[in-house]
């Protein structure tokens, strides 16, 4: 009885949680896989008119076959390697100065956050401003600056390029999103005990050596956090790149774009395909982090 009493209490306190998880959560990932297996490909089977017959994973080869998606999957793999590279180094370089004490770190620290607090929406109709592929009389943005600075041989418009368009919009997502990295990194370095660099500087580690064998090795599992969370976030871009190109824009388009594509066209059967297909990427690359998570816990 004392046992079912200590029990009860924190289960009833979990249980609004664990339900809204439940039906939300799991309830909508098996409402979307049950709708992926189907054939409701069209505007009366979506609206009840023409019942839908299940045929399994018929839905997934036809689409992973396909040049759009196939062309989707690749643009995905660039922006997020363009992404990642550029969000990591960035953020871990500006944590890495700020690092060292001095004048003005709050205001510096302010501001490479502040892109952060700044929606995607917002920031990608900016950057669809300066990243503008007009040239001559209706050039703007770095077209604009390039005339100004007698650049004219820069505006060819690379980022409009087949290869370079989704990588070009990894840009705004890197000056978002790299502040972040920064916050993770410097709250790394400061956990670090004081006392590591003391001993690592009386044993006569020069500056280098101290971070390279010290406090770097430190930082690991900061590294991996934060590349899981850049790392799915850019997987799931969906709103900068709709802010900064368009939805039938076949340079830049990933599979969230082609997820909203067919769901407009009642294609509910392939939207709901993409959405799995999206779901088993990203937890290909959250549940070994769990994993090693929990691991690591288990053996403290």
């Amino acid at each position: 009885m004392k046992g079912i009493r200590r029990v009860g209490p924190p289960l009833l306190l979990l249980a609004p949680s664990i339900i809204l998880m439940a039906v939300f959560v799991y309830g909508l990932i098996a409402a979307n896989f049950a709708t992926s297996i189907t054939d409701n490909h069209t505007a009366a089977q979506a609206t009840g008119q023409k019942p839908s017959v299940v045929v399994w994973f018929d839905n997934y080869v036809e689409l992973l076959k396909t040049d759009d998606f196939q062309h989707s999957l690749w643009n995905l793999i660039l922006f997020t390697v363009v992404f990642l590279a550029g969000a990591m180094i960035m953020g871990f370089i500006w944590a890495w100065i700020l690092e060292r004490p001095s004048k003005g770190e709050g205001i510096f620290r302010s501001i490479y956050l502040f892109p952060m607090a700044v929606s995607f929406v917002a920031s990608g109709v900016v950057w669809r401003w300066l990243l503008n592929s007009n040239v001559d009389d209706k050039a703007s943005g770095l077209n604009r600056l390039f005339q100004i600075v007698g650049l004219d041989w820069l505006q060819n418009p690379w980022w409009n390029h087949i290869t370079f368009g989704i990588a070009a919009i990894a840009i705004p997502a890197i000056w978002q999103l790299s502040g972040y990295v920064m916050a993770l990194f410097l709250a790394g370095f400061r956990g670090i005990p004081d006392e590591l660099r003391e001993a690592a500087r009386m044993d006569g580690a020069t500056e280098w050596q101290l971070y390279r064998h010290v406090l770097f090795p430190q930082l690991a599992p900061i590294a991996l956090s934060a590349l899981v969370i850049i790392g799915h976030m850019s997987l799931k871009s969906f709103d900068l790149i709709m802010s900064i190109s368009t939805a039938a824009n076949y340079q830049t388009k990933v599979p969230a774009i082609d997820m909203f594509l067919l769901k407009n066209s009642w294609d509910y059967a392939n939207s709901a395909a993409v959405g799995t297909v999206l779901l088993v990427i990203v937890a290909v690359i959250i549940i070994p982090y769990l994993w090693w998570t929990n691991r690591k816990e288990d053996s403290r």
